[in-house]
C-alpha cells in the first residue's frame, strides 16, 4: 500500500542547466508530520551526505523562509523551480506500508540538490499548521547518518517507540486518538469530555502518580497528540 508519494521532475545530472518543477504529490500530514512529510524526511535524508556541503547553509535558510510562507526568488541552491516539465526527467519517490512496517523506494536518478529542493518545496506548499512540523522534520533528516529505513520513520515523526503507533495513527487519527483515551463509543466526545479525560490519563501516567518512569515520557507524549488531534477536528 503506497502511504505517500512525490513526483519530481528535473534536468539530467549531465546537463548544463540545473532545473526542477513539482509533480503529483500525494502526501498525508496528519497528525503532522504524517506520511507526507516521513516520505520528505526520508528523500532529504537520503541525499543529504551527497549535496554538497557549502550548500547546507542556504538550505537551512530556505526550510525557514518556506515555513514563514516568504516569496523565494530563483534559482536557490544553484537550482531553479519551475512549473513547465518540458525536457525534463522524470523521478517517483514512494513510502510503502505492509502490514506494520514501513519502507521508502527513493528514486535515484539526478542530482542530490533535485531531490533535496523538491522534498523542501513540496513541504513549503503545505497548510501552516502540518508545514511547520514537516520541516522540522526536514531539518532532522539533513542531520541523519543511519540507514533509510524503520529507524528513520520512528526519528522522523518524533516516536521513540514502536511502528505500530506511528502506522496506526496516520491511517485513521481519530479513531486512533479515541482508543488512546478510552473514547471509544460511536460518537465523538465534546471538547471538555476530551480535556477531562486527557487530564486524568497524564495524571496516572505520571511517574509522580504511580506510572512507569521508563514509559512516561512515550505515554504522555502519545496522549497529548491524541488530544491534539481531536481538539483540531
Amino acid at each position: 500500500m503506497i502511504l505517500a508519494r512525490l513526483e519530481v521532475f528535473h534536468s539530467r545530472a549531465i546537463a548544463p542547466t540545473r532545473r526542477l518543477a513539482l509533480g503529483e504529490r500525494d502526501l498525508p500530514v496528519s497528525p503532522a508530520p504524517g506520511f507526507g512529510g516521513i516520505l520528505l524526511g526520508g528523500v532529504v535524508a537520503a541525499y543529504i551526505a551527497l549535496l554538497d556541503p557549502e550548500l547546507f547553509d542556504d538550505l537551512d535558510r530556505l526550510t525557514r523562509q518556506l515555513e514563514a510562507g516568504y516569496r523565494i526568488p530563483q534559482p536557490r541552491l544553484r537550482h531553479r523551480l519551475q512549473t513547465d516539465r518540458v525536457g525534463l526527467q522524470r523521478s517517483v519517490h514512494l513510502l510503502w506500508g505492509e502490514g506494520e512496517d514501513v519502507r521508502f523506494e527513493i528514486d535515484d536518478k539526478g542530482s542530490p540538490a533535485h531531490h533535496i529542493l523538491a522534498a523542501v518545496y513540496a513541504a513549503g506548499g503545505l497548510p501552516l499548521g502540518p508545514r511547520s512540523v514537516v520541516m522540522a522534520a526536514i531539518r532532522k533528516a539533513m542531520r541523519w547518518t543511519g540507514d533509510i529505513d524503520g529507524s528513520l520513520v520512528a526519528h522522523l515523526s518524533g516516536v521513540s517507540r514502536t511502528q505500530p503507533w506511528s502506522l496506526a495513527a496516520h491511517r485513521d487519527p481519530v479513531g486512533w486518538a479515541l482508543s488512546v483515551l478510552g473514547l471509544e463509543g460511536g460518537r465523538r466526545p465534546a471538547r471538555g469530555e476530551v480535556q477531562r479525560r486527557f487530564r486524568a490519563l497524564v495524571r496516572a501516567a505520571h511517574p509522580d502518580h504511580g506510572g512507569d518512569r521508563a514509559t512516561a515520557a512515550d505515554r504522555l507524549a502519545e496522549l497529548s497528540e491524541a488530544r491534539r488531534i481531536l481538539l483540531a477536528g
